[in-house]
């Protein structure tokens, strides 16, 4: 929301908004020349507004909704408005369970450096982008695709079909798994939609162009009955795309129907974010980038804010050195990568992660596979799970006890500590010389990490992205 009320602004609209707390983000829109009002919902609105755009957390009944229909005002969600916004732009949207937020900034990236000036919304800060938006040339001023509408990128989110209002010109999907089953009644639902969301793409005689994983995407379904041209990526050498990993070095090397034609170091490790490094070059080549421009951008990308993210090292006692992460992680596949690419990485004497399950919906409905993935972690700390649109009869259903039982079960140690402040204590009386703590989840168990780093001021080390342990 705060990154398309930046590009609105921009763009010349007159914005105004509102949100329950103030905050970094408030700060950023308010130095944009935007008026957020924080607190409780407002029972009128500005006298000037045009339209209303509501974030997929607001429902029908909110007050300045009920506002709005009042006065016979047009609103509308996130996605529609960004919809619109995507409406005579090249516009690329990156569609996936996992991967979305570091596609979209590494695609972004390496845009920006090699000349094509997109405009970018991504979920994430980015420092090298500047944040998380940018507002970019309304044509594209370099490569083969010069003078055509300007590079609109920004993540695809499946989440209540809401990618179906994107009017994409670019497509990618990385990879399709069970997750928000909270909405969705099954998998075969979730591919039904990323079905119906490719084929939003124009024909391949009108430029349109799908990027799918060759593996773990469901491509056989999803591809079915397409118009636009469709291109496979993976580690598979039957992909038309085929990425080669090399976890000592974080070396990537692009194949292209067997020829080789890009290699670079990744800052950020594993090989999922190889597969995410090369989705982003695939399509910056498509925007008519030259691919040794592409593999210099993505050699220099150092990552974002809360994806593997080093946050710093902590000294004890003794001089023991303690390195700490945080990572956005909720999904189980996603925990289980991020693990066994630190690990691989940093080799530490112990890797201990505090997981905050998200939402007590997902927790339930993936409980046995999140019981499978923190079997790379030495020590596994889970606080209450955060509760965000759940009802309250789902807060009954599961509880972090349960996951930990699980855990215990199949052999991983784990604990359930509920407050913040007593973990952090924990940390602080258990880690070691030596050791690895990452903090992990989409809600606020990031302060943790923070709380542990900067207690006693006795921090030796500081970094907003991985690229300073990697480099």
């Amino acid at each position: 929301m705060s990154g398309l009320a930046l590009m609105l602004r921009n763009r010349g609209a007159h914005v105004t908004g509102s949100d329950q707390s103030a905050g970094e983000m408030i700060e950023r829109l308010d130095a944009a020349g935007i008026d957020v009002r924080v607190g409780p919902a407002m029972q009128s609105l500005p006298p000037d507004t045009d339209l209303v755009i509501a974030s997929a957390a607001i429902k029908s009944d909110h007050p300045e909704i009920l506002a709005a229909q009042a006065k016979g005002i047009e609103w509308i969600s996130y996605a529609e408005a960004l919809g619109h916004a995507q409406r005579g732009m090249t516009a690329v949207s990156v569609a996936g369970t996992h991967g979305k937020s570091t596609t979209t900034a590494m695609t972004s990236w390496v845009g920006i450096r090699c000349g094509l000036d997109p405009s970018v919304i991504v979920g994430a800060t980015c420092d090298q982008l500047g944040g998380g938006t940018r507002t970019g040339s309304r044509f594209i001023p370099t490569g083969l695709l010069r003078d055509r509408p300007g590079v609109l990128v920004c993540e695809a989110c499946e989440f209540n079909r809401s990618f179906h209002h994107h009017r994409p010109t670019i497509g990618l999907i990385n990879n399709i798994e069970e997750d928000h089953l909270d909405y969705y009644s099954s998998l075969d639902e979730i591919i039904q939609s990323f079905h119906d969301f490719a084929r939003l793409l124009p024909s391949a005689r009108n430029g349109g162009k799908l990027l799918i994983a060759q593996d773990g995407a469901h491509r056989r379904q999803v591809v079915a009955g397409l118009e636009c041209e469709v291109s496979t990526f993976g580690f598979s050498p039957e992909a038309d795309y085929q990425v080669v990993y090399g976890a000592a070095d974080n070396r990537v090397a692009l194949f292209w129907h067997g020829y080789l034609i890009a290699a670079w170091n990744n800052q950020m490790p594993g090989g999922h974010n190889a597969l995410n490094a090369a989705a982003a070059g695939i399509m910056n080549n498509w925007m008519g980038l030259d691919w040794d421009d592409i593999a210099v951008a993505l050699g220099e990308f150092g990552g974002l804010d809360r994806r593997s993210q080093w946050l710093g090292t902590r000294v004890l006692g003794g001089g023991a050195q303690v390195k700490v992460y945080d990572d956005y992680g909720h999904h189980p596949t996603e925990c289980e990568k991020t693990l066994r690419a630190l690990r691989a990485a940093h080799n530490p004497k112990r890797l201990i992660c505090v997981f905050q399950p998200h939402q007590h919906s997902r927790t339930r409905f993936l409980l046995e596979q999140f019981a499978t993935s923190f079997s790379g972690a030495d020590e596994v700390i889970v606080p209450h799970i955060y509760f965000v649109r759940d009802s309250e009869a789902e807060k009954t259903r599961v509880s972090a006890q349960d996951l930990v039982d699980r855990l215990q079960a199949r052999g991983t140690a784990a604990r359930h500590i509920g407050s913040f402040e007593a973990i952090t204590e924990h940390l602080e009386n258990f880690c070691e010389d030596g050791d690895l703590v990452v903090t992990m989840g989409a809600g606020p168990v990031n302060t943790i990490a923070k709380d542990f780093l900067f207690r006693g001021g006795a921090m030796t080390e500081f970094s907003t992205t991985l690229a300073g342990q990697v480099a």
